[in-house]
Parts: C-alpha cells; structure tokens; sequence
C-alpha cells in the first residue's frame, strides 16, 4: 500500500505538471526533476532483489545509499553466541553474503582482540582431513521409532506461520526443500505454505495445540493424525517451553491474527493468542513421556521429542527418571537458550529467566550421559547460532545438530528493524500486511536460504576438517579453548564438568548433581524431600 500509493503521489503530479505546462511552458523543466524520480520509483517496484526498496520506491533507496558511502566494515563475523550481544552489522553481512553466494573472506588477518578475556578458538591439526559437506547429517530415531529421519545438521529453527508471512513461510520451506534439509513449523500448526513448499517438515506442538485442537484447546487425535501421516511431516516436537519466554506461552499479536491464520490456529480473528503456560495433556514426567509414545504411536512411528530451555534442574532429572521408570525414550530434546529469539516477549522473561544455551545444553547432555540413555537420544541446540564455529562450539558441549532461526530470517532479508511485534517489518518477513509481504519475492529468497544453509554446512565442513577430525559426531569439549585472563587459556573440559555414562544410577551421584537428583521424581515435575 505505502509503495503503490507513494507512485500515485508522483503521478499526479506528473500529470498536473503537463497540465499546467500547456498555459506556462517553462513548467516543462520540472520534469527534468520528477521524471527520474518516476522511473526510478517504477524500476524500485519491478525489481525483486530487494524488499526495502519494492516496498518503499524511491525512499528505500537510502538505506542503501548510506551503506554504499559509510566507511567499510571488516567482515570478520564476531560470534554472538555467549555473549548474548545483539547481532551487528558485521554478524548480518556474514549471512547476506552467503545467502547471495558472495565472497565472505577478509583482508589483514584477524580482527579480534586475541588477549580478550573470554576470546574462544578452535585448535587446528597439522594432519587435515577433506570432509564431504554432503555428509553432515544424522539419523533421528530411537530404538523405539519405526521412521527414522536422515537430517542436516543445520535446520530451520522454530518460526510459525503468523508469526512470519506467507512468502517468508514459502521462501523458508522452498529453501529446505532445495537444500535437503528440515523447517521446523513453529507451534503455529501447519499451513498450506509449509505444504507448498514441498521440503521436509518437523512439525511443533505447543500448548495451544494448533492444527490439533478441539474447540476448547484440548488436543483432538483424529486431526493430529490427518496431518501427522503426511509424507512431508519427517518429525513431530512438543513444545515445552522456549528460550525467549520460558514459562509463558507463544504470543501472537491480535493485529496478526487473519481469518486465515484464524481458521489454520482455530482461533478467533483479530484476538492476540496467547499459548497457555503448560500442557493440559500431561502434568507429570511419566505423563511427558506417555504423550511421546502417543504421538509415536498415532504418527506411524515417526521420530518424536521435546523443545525446552533449562530451568529448575531437578525437572529434567525427573523427565529422565521417568525414562528409566517407563522405557519410553524420545527420539530427540531440542534445547533452547535463554539467549535465543522471539517476534514478541516481555522484556524480564527475555532477559532474566532460564538457562543459556553454553549451560543448558551441558546439563541435558550431562543428564542424559548420567542415566545411560545418551545413546538413544539426539539433541538438538537452539539460540543465536548462525556460523560454522558456532555449530562447532555447540556441538563441542554437547549437540548432534543445530537449529538456526534468526540466521535464516537474516537469509530472506531480514534487517533487524525490531518491529516484528508491531506488524510493521519493512521486509514482509515478520508481518501480514499484504502491502509489505508482498515486498518478499518468494522465487529470489528461497535460493538465499538455500545459498545461507550450503555455504554454512561448508565451512562447518572446513573447521572439522582443519582440526583433522572426520565428522562433528568426533568433536568434543577439550576442542574448545577459552581465555580465562590475560595469561590462563584452558580448553572445555578443564572449565565445566562433564560425568562419566551410568553415574547417576550408582551409590556415588556426582556432588554438583546429589541434591537435584534427590530432588527429582518420575511421577512429579515438583521438588521431593525425603
């Protein structure tokens, strides 16, 4: 709408000025003038490269405008990770050249301070290996999963339709569909632009059941089969909570809220949904657990798991309690750190609750190396993960594969306008404004994602092979060094503590898990005493 009538703006006046031209000639000259701005605001409306400019003609050109004349940028891409810092210009312009298969080295070496305290780097071997980029995958699949799921090592991280638009759902899944790897839907229930994409689905339950529901919020079977059996549908995540607001519900703006997005959620129009805090399926571990032999059982033995951020430890002791107890595993448990990202969260639940990823991803990994079960289970990590180290350095403390949702946003375009809850992305990505969502030209975007996810899983591929390993599945966490001061460095494993297989089962619990582990019961997520 802004685009169409900001042309219509020019042309009136173009218009005018030719009338009036006829009774005072030397009003010609202003064509001179609004003429270029014309047909510059028609080729910014026919292009479709770039969505700021198809959705803001003429205008738009400044941002780009101010980028071509600031000074130049080194292109170093600063990892994020730990910090929790907001991405940066230099972290966006990693992913666009990617995603556009530009070059993304750099001139004069190192532009990091390498005596800074907390500086992380990877040590490389004198003996490197080639590592085939194609084989950076993993089976998902428990001894318990009847359709075990072949998957990339990097996929599209949680995103619902409403959320996101139309075409940045399109774009998203076409992307994954021509790079062979997975978009997870987000707890917005599927949508046919999931659907007519035609790449591989995880598909997100959360709270609301949405795509899954009875009128009264309940979990409806029948309509989670009907879509459950799909062939696109490769894994099914229940949603317990996620890092940006960990224990609260996903929130979608009631300005949002379409009829279509209405009808696909089943809910009303134009009322902003709130996801409820917890599960009315289940309340206990063993009911957690139950719930995942369910949706097993209903989907034809598709891999099945659960999406958390760490909070109370004991909690998640109990959930593997409950395993020991019932013999029903989870196919996978995506951890999420408090670090990662949402389009709308209160701004304490954002900063202030839950587990970064650097400790709740050690401590799932831990837990489940404790009980024995490691094995059976792959664990997926989540949160302001965009680069090849940073899928290194998570998969050195503890993950199989990485999920990646701002990179990928960032892969369609986004410029981190932080409207995403306002309605107003000036991209189309994070809107439903049809006047802005039509400013994403799904045929460009889905070949960036594409572009983003094979040029990362290549460099992914160089660092292991630098470091003479074969596979990330080799990794562990002595790779990682870390500067503790200005002369002291020392690798993971000298840094955090990780126990041996079977330990939690035996007479010696390891002291910095006793009380938790005491605390935790299979048929409670509330603390024990005894």
């Amino acid at each position: 709408m802004v685009r169409l009538v900001f042309l219509l703006s020019l042309l009136v006046i173009v218009v005018l000025n030719i009338y009036v031209a006829n009774f005072y000639p030397p009003i010609w000259w202003s064509m001179v003038v609004f003429g270029p701005i014309l047909i510059i605001g028609l080729l910014d409306m026919l292009q479709t490269k770039k969505a700021v400019r198809r959705n803001f003609p003429i205008i738009g050109n400044f941002r780009y405008l101010l980028e071509a004349i600031r000074p130049e940028i080194n292109q170093y891409f600063v990892e994020s990770n730990s910090s929790g810092r907001p991405f940066s210009r230099e972290d966006r312009s990693v992913v666009y050249q990617r995603a556009k298969g530009q070059r993304d080295t750099l001139p004069f070496g190192t532009q990091m301070d390498v005596y800074e305290v907390g500086y992380e780097w990877l040590n490389h071997s004198v003996t490197p290996t080639l590592v085939d980029p194609n084989s950076m995958r993993i089976i998902i699949g428990s001894e318990q999963c009847k359709q075990p799921y072949s998957a990339s090592i990097l996929n599209i991280g949680a995103m619902s339709f409403g959320a996101l638009s139309k075409n940045a759902i399109l774009a998203l899944n076409q992307g994954a569909k021509l790079g062979n790897f997975a978009h997870n839907t987000g707890e917005g229930g599927i949508s046919p632009y999931h659907l007519a994409g035609g790449g591989d689905l995880i598909w997100q339950i959360g709270t609301g059941y949405f795509g899954c529901r009875n009128k009264d919020g309940s979990f409806c079977e029948e309509l989670f089969v009907d879509k459950a059996i799909d062939p696109q549908v490769k894994m099914i995540e229940i949603k317990l909570s996620q890092g940006a607001k960990p224990g609260g519900g996903g929130i979608v703006p009631g300005v949002k809220v379409t009829k279509e997005i209405a009808d696909i959620r089943g809910v009303p129009v134009g009322k902003t949904v709130v996801s409820p805090a917890s599960h009315s399926v289940f309340n206990t571990p063993v009911g957690l657990l139950e719930f995942v032999q369910k949706l097993r059982d209903l989907s034809g033995g598709k891999p099945v798991g659960f999406k958390l951020c760490v909070g109370k430890r004991h909690q998640f002791l109990a959930i593997c309690k409950a395993m020991l107890k019932t013999g029903i595993y989870p196919d996978f448990i995506s951890v999420d750190g408090s670090e990662g990202g949402t389009g709308a969260a209160p701004l304490e639940f954002s900063n202030r609750l839950g587990y970064p990823l650097t400790e709740g991803l050690r401590y799932v990994h831990n837990s489940l190396v404790g009980v024995g079960v490691r094995e059976q289970i792959k664990v997926l990590a989540s949160g302001k993960i965009i680069t090849g180290f940073g899928m290194v350095h998570r998969m050195c403390t503890g993950a199989d594969g990485i999920y990646s949702a701002r990179g990928m946003m960032l892969s369609l375009g986004c410029i981190q306008a932080v409207s995403c809850n306002t309605n107003a992305c000036p991209v189309g990505i994070a809107t439903q404004d049809p006047g802005l969502v039509v400013g994403l030209v799904v045929k460009q975007k889905n070949k960036r994602v594409a572009s983003y996810h094979e040029q990362t899983i290549r460099s992914l591929s160089k660092l292991i092979g630098a470091m003479g390993l074969n596979h990330p599945s080799e990794l562990s966490p002595w790779h990682i060094m870390r500067r503790i001061d200005a002369i002291t460095v020392s690798h993971y494993s000298g840094l955090y503590d990780f126990i041996e297989k079977g330990c939690l089962l035996g007479r010696h619990v390891p002291a910095h898990f006793a009380e938790a582990w005491k605390a935790a019961s299979a048929d409670t997520f509330d603390r024990v005493f005894e």
